[in-house]
């Protein structure tokens, strides 16, 4: 971490701040000297709350009024926008796919598909109107190898990824730059106190994928724009 880090000084909104993964991107990015303009869908947690430089806003992202409503705040009270790391979650699956139940897309759809539309379009003037803004969305490998029991999962998933890599397209030419991050699994410092005996192979540390979205400012935007990036750890030795 370094305060000369290109995303100093610059103004990220980090959605699904509550999170573990949330919290975690948001202090990596005021360590980096960056202000931060953390939602919720409640208040946002004190651990964040209280950090220099972060701004909560509340709002319910599947709500397209509201959506807009809090991008408009956010650019009225910091000027612009200069990034934006959409990490709202949610799982459903586990079940044959003859048993999936149609409520869980219905829960997916709203919370990984419709709540990037609608912040990326609410915020989509003010992100290429910036002179280095960088988007993420957190994405799993199930969408390259989708299984029967996690069909909705990966399908929904598939689409949030099609919708950032259209936003990519629409950013060609211009300073600003989508990326999607693929994981497995997040491996959060909670679970490896719970089990400090387990291995949990594969799953990628939460710091890791801060570490990450930190780093999207120091790459150039036509090498950042349209990436779909595995943060899944190889196992040592593969050689891979």
């Amino acid at each position: 971490m370094s305060a000369l880090a290109a995303v100093a000084g610059r103004t990220v909104v980090v959605t699904g701040a509550n999170g573990a993964l949330g919290q975690e991107v948001v202090r990596r990015l005021v360590a980096d000297g960056a202000r931060v303009a953390a939602v919720s869908r409640g208040d946002l947690a004190q651990e964040i709350s209280s950090l220099p430089g972060v701004t909560g806003y509340r709002a319910d992202l599947a709500d397209r009024a509201a959506t807009a409503e809090a991008a408009r705040r956010i650019v009225a009270d910091h000027g612009g926008v200069d990034g934006l790391a959409h990490l709202v979650g949610g799982w459903r699956g586990g079940v044959a796919i003859d048993e999936a139940d149609p409520a869980d897309w219905e829960f997916l759809e709203s919370g990984l598909i419709r709540s990037l539309q609608n912040v990326t379009q609410a915020l989509y003037p003010a992100l290429v109107a910036s002179d280095a803004a960088r988007v993420t969305v957190i994405s799993s490998v199930s969408v390259a190898k989708p299984t029967a029991k996690n069909a909705m999962y990966a399908s929904a998933k598939a689409a949030a990824e099609a919708w950032t890599l259209a936003l990519a397209d629409a950013f060609d030419g211009t300073a600003a730059a989508a990326t999607v991050l693929r994981v497995m699994a997040l491996l959060t410092p909670r679970m490896k106190a719970d089990a400090p005996e387990r291995k949990f192979p594969r799953y990628t540390p939460i710091v890791d994928v801060a570490d990450r979205i930190a780093g999207l400012w120091d790459v150039p935007a036509e090498e950042a724009n349209g990436a779909v990036v595995s943060l899944v750890p190889t196992p040592e030795g593969s050689g891979s």
